[in-house]
């Protein structure tokens, strides 16, 4: 008896120490372990990538820098990519890459209007959130657009430039991206509507050439506008790395008040010849607020905080509210503002800023 009461002792001494562990244990590990780890799974932060059409390019740099910074000023992660060529396979095996990552957001300025849309539609059919901003895809590719101006103010109000400047007579050409670029064409199609108007009558569209944002084949363009028009009196570039291509040439050729330049460019870039008078004035807007718009548009449709209708609004941090409104092509955008015209009397407080 004495035995069987010294086990049982024992026992209870046993069990008493093993409670007391398990007691203890929550104040030497934190207590919360298990709630701080599924708090931190809800928490986990989204990635939301940007492909631009190529490296190399500018524009393109600046605005995956606002877009970046957009997303890191709401919590999460950015990815950015560009293709080494601005070509619509190149952005296909970056967004099939994306995929299998299975990224939250995919924004694109895209290579070609129609060729991504079976890529795409597989990113969106896998829950993947996907706009496009500064060139767009078809409506049935995207959620939403972000456009940087309105397409028909951007093509109008660079032949009303090129008609003041040459004094409203002579021949003019075109220097564009890509023939596939859907902001481009666009543009240009805008252009091509002012130029009906009869106060143009003296002027001739005589080509439009393609320099696929490429510094070189934009150079090498430029000279055979010339070489082919010798009476050529300006030149409209309506892409960054097209309108200082040609600034170079008509610089390095001595060209300055006989072929006229404008179009859209970087101050950073253009400052040297709106100053030498090659381009007296140009437009543009700001690519870092336009990759910033696109990455607070992103984290809305994310979080369902707009799905892409018409009259959805989400805050777009120091950009304020912004509202989705119905696109050309039937889709639908939102819109970050008017060009902007850079000249001689205030290149200088804008070239050093991007």
């Amino acid at each position: 008896m004495k035995k069987m009461l010294a086990i049982l002792i024992c026992l209870v001494m046993v069990l008493t120490v093993f409670t007391g562990c398990s007691q203890s244990a929550p104040e030497e590990t934190g207590g919360q372990e298990a709630p701080v780890e599924a708090g931190d799974a809800t928490e986990a932060k989204q990635r939301h990538a940007i492909i631009f059409k190529n490296t190399g390019n500018p524009f393109g740099e600046k605005m995956m820098e606002g877009f970046k910074t957009a997303i890191e000023e709401l919590g999460h992660e950015a990815i950015l990519r560009a293709p080494d060529q601005p070509t619509a396979e190149a952005q296909i095996q970056m967004i099939e890459e994306l995929i299998a990552q299975q990224v939250d957001s995919i924004a694109l300025a895209a290579n070609d209007y129609d060729a991504l849309q079976p890529v795409l539609t597989r990113a969106m059919n896998q829950g993947i959130t996907v706009l496009t901003l500064d060139s767009t895809t078809n409506p049935d590719s995207r959620m939403v657009h972000i456009n940087q101006a309105d397409p028909e103010r951007i093509g109008r109000v660079q032949i009303e430039a090129v008609y003041d400047m040459i004094g409203g007579e002579g021949e003019i050409a075109v220097l564009s991206a890509t023939s596939q670029a859907a902001n481009q064409n666009l543009w240009i199609e805008w252009m091509k509507t002012e130029l009906e108007d009869p106060k143009y009558d003296n002027m001739e569209l005589v080509r439009v050439a393609y320099g696929d944002d490429l510094r070189d084949k934009s150079v090498s363009e430029t000279e055979a506008l010339l070489q082919s028009f010798p009476n050529l009196k300006g030149i409209i570039a309506p892409t960054t790395v097209g309108i200082a291509a040609a600034g170079r040439v008509l610089t390095d050729q001595g060209l300055q008040g006989e072929v006229h330049l404008t179009g859209l460019g970087l101050p950073s870039e253009m400052a040297a010849y709106i100053e030498n008078g090659v381009c007296e004035w140009m437009y543009l807007w700001n690519p870092i607020d336009l990759g910033y718009l696109g990455g607070y548009a992103s984290y809305a449709l994310v979080e369902g905080t707009i799905t892409g209708a018409v009259g959805d609004t989400f805050d777009a941090g120091h950009l304020g509210a912004k509202e989705v409104i119905e696109a050309s092509d039937g889709g639908t955008e939102v819109m970050l503002g008017d060009p902007f015209r850079f000249d001689a009397d205030n290149i200088n407080e804008w070239k050093d800023v991007y």
